[in-house]
């Protein structure tokens, strides 16, 4: 009895089954949604910013692997390969696009008019062309600024500070970034009302950077600038690591630089940036449009010094600029 019970059963189970097992499966084959992510740099210089974006992501109601997939393309610096990347996520049609870095974001605005695109950028996303407005983005566009970009004469004054009898600096761009021009105009504005000369260097390749701390060493600056830019992100060891051996005075706009042993940094909270990204591409996930989500600023600005450095420089800084620094490492 309890035998054909047993099968009874058995043949119950497959006849209920043939409804609900089916019907498990095709759940579970269910593709998840996809995000395109697209940057400037390199996947090392920039984990922080990924996992900042995650957890963005995470508030947002996503994980990656559960319920969504995130496709990732790396220019490393070659900002050539922006297009290439972008048009094979537009083809493999991502749900929307997070274009991390100014030259990825004005690459993905040319891209597509269809799929929702979020940046994020150290400029000005209307000066740049991005959006129409910060409060009515319009089109399929919107976005974060971490005002990376907008504190770069913010620089100049510091490495003026920091060097105060010094009356000429140098600033390093790479000439290839969209935001190249904006920072060296105000960049130059800003050591002219100082009194001071700022001598412009380019490089867009590892030896033109080796060339640059040459002709600043030749030429005796008091201290050199770092403009915004991701190959710049990919090679902040580098440029600390020659900073130091030339014995230059460098400011850079990421912790991470001074982190890395370079002497001083000062510029919006890109952790920051990238937080807020994630939230917003959750929220597009979600069905919202990005013409009707505000353009975001990260506000928070941030000032590190590395004394160890400024030591090994034989600077002194003053104790009002150690009092304004929101970490001072000894």
């Amino acid at each position: 009895m309890r035998r054909r019970d047993f099968i009874a059963g058995l043949g119950g189970a497959a006849v209920g089954g043939a409804a609900t097992w089916p019907l498990a499966a095709h759940a579970q084959r269910q593709p998840l949604p996809v995000i395109g992510f697209l940057n400037s740099g390199s996947p090392e210089s920039f984990a922080p910013m990924v996992s900042s974006f995650l957890q963005g992501l995470k508030e947002a109601g996503y994980v990656e692997g559960q319920n969504v997939a995130i496709e990732y393309r790396w220019a490393k610096g070659e900002y050539a390969r922006l297009a290439g990347l972008v048009d094979d996520l537009v083809q493999r049609r991502v749900l929307v696009i997070a274009a991390t870095g100014t030259p990825a974001n004005l690459v993905a605005k040319n891209a597509t008019i269809t799929i929702p695109i979020v940046f994020t950028t150290g400029g000005d996303p209307v000066q740049l062309g991005l959006v129409a407005s910060l409060s009515r983005p319009g089109g399929n566009i919107t976005g974060v600024s971490q005002m990376t970009g907008e504190v770069a004469p913010k620089r100049v004054e510091l490495a003026h500070e920091l060097a105060p009898q010094a009356t000429a600096f140098g600033l390093l761009i790479n000439p290839t970034n969209p935001l190249a021009e904006i920072v060296k105009r105000d960049s130059e504005a800003a050591a002219l009302k100082l009194g001071i000369r700022l001598n412009v260097l380019y490089a867009s390749t590892d030896a033109e950077i080796d060339g640059a701390f040459t002709i600043l060493r030749q030429t005796r600056v008091g201290g050199l600038v770092i403009g915004t830019d991701a190959f710049f992100n990919n090679r902040l060891e580098q440029l600390a690591a020659l900073a130091i051996r030339n014995s230059i005075l460098a400011v850079y706009e990421y912790h991470q630089f001074v982190a890395a042993g370079g002497l001083a940094s000062y510029g919006g909270s890109i952790i920051d940036s990238y937080l807020l990204a994630g939230r917003y591409v959750g929220r597009v996930l979600k069905g919202e449009k990005p013409a009707e989500l505000p353009v975001q600023q990260a506000t928070k600005v941030e000032l590190l010094i590395n004394l160890k450095t400024a030591k090994s420089l034989g600077l002194t800084v003053s104790p009002a600029l150690l009092g304004r620094a929101d970490e001072v490492i000894e």
